[in-house]
């Protein structure tokens, strides 16, 4: 990783695949760290401000004007980093600052899985955009990995009208499953990789048994 990147023990996401059960699992999350009476900011990406909603929109289910309009790998990456942008000044940054921890349902390894490995996207570009308009890391990422077939299965079940993403086909998925799990290996210290093909109920008991750990190991501090 750069060294311009700064990782922060108060700050924690949450990554995965398409039916990976991150909502039940974030949920559990914040309350734990509530019930160690932290002030728990939960956010996400694309999203978390009302530009970078505004972006989100644009970017997974843009209106019938510009859905007509086919979106480039390139201008759905920096519409993405766009929005990081905006999000890590106006709410990541200050939540940080007044000693609040940040749970964010997303952040750049998710550029590197979708944008990276499923657009084919260069690495690299992706890397230099991180360091001159995110500057971030989260001291916790929270890898939940799921079997592409079982996750686009829970996925499907879930929402009637897919968006952008969740319409692409199971190659796709397979390349952002590869880019996290690698991403997971070359950064051991910041990973843990969770087995989301359980029960989400499961699954939520051990990313809090992760956090557990981590606080008590004086990580999150």
């Amino acid at each position: 990783m750069s060294p311009a990147l700064l990782r922060h023990p108060r700050f924690v996401s949450l990554e995965g695949g398409e039916g990976a059960g991150k909502t039940t699992a974030i949920n559990a999350i914040r309350e734990c760290l509530r019930s160690h009476g932290h002030e728990v900011v939960l956010t996400r990406e694309p999203g978390g401000t009302p530009l970078a909603e505004r972006i989100r929109g644009l970017v997974l289910k843009p209106d019938a004007e510009i859905a007509a309009e086919p979106l480039s790998a390139e201008a759905e990456l920096l519409l993405v980093f766009a929005a990081r942008a905006q999000h890590v000044r106006q709410v990541i940054q200050p939540a940080l600052q007044r000693g609040a921890y940040v749970l964010s349902d997303r952040f750049t390894d998710s550029s590197y899985a979708y944008q990276g490995g499923g657009r084919g996207l260069d690495p690299q570009w992706i890397a230099d955009l991180e360091r001159r308009a995110v500057g971030l890391l989260p001291g916790l990422t929270l890898l939940l990995d799921v079997d592409v077939a079982i996750g686009r299965a829970r996925a499907n079940g879930r929402d009637l009208w897919p968006d952008r993403i969740e319409s692409e086909q199971d190659d796709f998925f397979q390349r952002v499953r590869e880019v996290f799990r690698g991403r997971a290996q070359q950064d051991p210290q910041r990973f843990a990789l969770i087995d989301a093909g359980q029960e989400q109920e499961r699954v939520a008991a051990d990313v809090v048994a992760r956090v557990e750990r981590w606080l008590q190991d004086g990580e999150g501090a």
